[in-house]
């Protein structure tokens, strides 16, 4: 944390259940900004839309961060898109591999996943009082888990960590007036997503197909479709092609 920049506290867990969870229960307890809990393992690890996070004990890297943010609760998904820039710009960095980012929270080797984010906000009267950001990121794939790639057994955690807190903290800027702008343009310069003909699955159900054109200023997919652009907030996509 100190080599970040960063004065807050830490917290490691050999084992968590989930660490987005001690972050969030920890946050519920005044616990400042950047206040950080990561562990060994999880065993009840959670993704988007109800999925499982599984990654490899010992041979992963699973962190969650408290932020709190002056932001309109619309405008979560910005905390996401951010975190997958900066994860992609250190990775990038410390490693020299090329990471990309698929919308809106998946980190991508090629079309393998070797990363995820999740963010879950705690909304109070209408204002977001707290978020909590949770990455998990594999250094060896999980080998039940189709699809999934790792970043190698030679990546040290701790420097991933110090150099994707680096990042984040560059851009992390929510009361500027240009805030939202600088974490888009970040976001497309590692997109693996804009450009691409996909098939955005609906939270509600229901799917959209079209081709990826942009993010608006909460985050948002914008895809053009046969009907004309739709801007998608919550949703799985696969890329097609």
């Amino acid at each position: 944390m100190g080599e970040a920049g960063i004065a807050a506290p830490a917290r490691w867990l050999d084992v968590a259940g989930s660490t987005n969870t001690e972050a969030l229960d920890w946050a519920g307890s005044g616990a400042p900004e950047f206040a950080l809990v990561a562990a060994g393992h999880q065993l009840a690890g959670r993704g988007r839309m109800g999925r499982t996070w599984q990654g490899v004990a010992g041979r992963s890297l699973t962190f969650s961060f408290v932020l709190r943010p002056r932001i309109e609760p619309e405008a979560a998904g910005l905390l996401t898109l951010l975190a997958g820039a900066a994860l992609a710009r250190a990775t990038r960095s410390l490693t020299g591999q090329d990471l990309s980012c698929k919308w809106p929270n998946d980190l991508l080797i090629g079309e393998a996943k070797v990363a995820g984010i999740l963010c879950e906000s705690v909304i109070e009267r209408g204002s977001m009082t707290h978020a909590v950001v949770g990455i998990g990121i594999n250094l060896v794939p999980p080998s039940e888990v189709s699809g999934a790639a790792g970043l190698g057994e030679g990546v040290e955690p701790m420097s991933l960590l110090s150099s994707f807190l680096i990042e984040f903290r560059e851009l992390y800027d929510p009361a500027g007036t240009g805030f939202a702008e600088a974490v888009l343009e970040a976001w497309r310069q590692v997109s693996a997503t804009l450009g691409r003909d996909v098939e955005a699955k609906l939270a509600h159900g229901g799917s959209i197909s079209g081709r990826a054109l942009d993010v608006d200023e909460r985050g948002g997919l914008i895809v053009k479709t046969e009907g004309g652009p739709m801007t998608v907030y919550s949703a799985d996509v696969v890329h097609l092609r």
